[in-house]
């Protein structure tokens, strides 16, 4: 007789119950930590969208990364951490699971299935890393914009297309590319023009991504 499979494990559901996390509301702009502070926890987006930001001794501010609905931040606690070494800002309103260090590091020595999910999030977290480190060495900035339009939408999960956060300005996107607004700018009416992308209500509206961006990201 085979052998029944446990059921996948709902990690929200299960990083909430009784002496795991809780769940915050925080509203758009809001900060939710500072860099500097103290590292004493582990957060789970169960909604929404959230900006991690690193400001310079200069007073230089670059944004490190645009996070969705099922990703982890704050998870360089558990590795000794200290302080933060980022601001995370709510992009919009979002739904955060606030998980103690300790707890984590219970729950996770305990619970092989919530052990063996975290890894996996942290491996493909860091072949992120190591993308974007490339893409910064190698790759043009219009590439690189078409990669982090596709990367937030989360291409190839859904469909053909997804609308992305509807107040990302060009300045956050000139930060992550690592250019200036007017190129950003440039681009972008470039790709509206190629059909690559679109607005939803006009330019104040939601950015719509379309599945043909990715030959820019392909194009040698």
């Amino acid at each position: 007789m085979a052998q029944k499979r446990d059921a996948p494990i709902d990690l929200r559901t299960y990083l909430a119950k009784p002496r795991g996390g809780t769940t915050k509301e925080h509203r758009k702009k809001q900060v939710i930590f500072s860099q500097g502070s103290p590292a004493d926890a582990v957060f789970y987006i169960e909604k929404g969208k959230v900006k991690l930001t690193v400001l310079s001794a200069r007073g230089k501010e670059a944004v490190v990364a645009i996070l969705g609905n099922g990703d982890f931040f704050g998870e360089g606690t558990l590795a000794g951490q200290p302080l933060r070494m980022a601001t995370a800002t709510a992009m919009t309103e979002c739904s955060i699971l606030r998980v103690e260090k300790e707890t984590m590091i219970r729950m996770l020595h305990n619970e092989p299935a919530l052990s063996d999910l975290f890894v996996a999030y942290l491996l493909s977290r860091n072949v992120r890393i190591e993308e974007d480190l490339v893409d910064q060495l190698f790759d043009s900035s219009e590439r690189r914009l078409a990669r982090i339009l596709l990367l937030l939408t989360r291409f190839g999960k859904d469909g053909q297309h997804k609308t992305v956060v509807p107040t990302i300005s060009q300045e956050t996107l000139a930060e992550m590319v690592g250019t200036t607004r007017s190129r950003v700018s440039f681009f972008m009416n470039k790709f509206r023009k190629l059909g690559f992308i679109g607005y939803n209500g006009g330019l104040n509206g939601g950015l719509q991504v379309h599945s043909s961006l990715l030959g820019v990201v392909l194009h040698d």
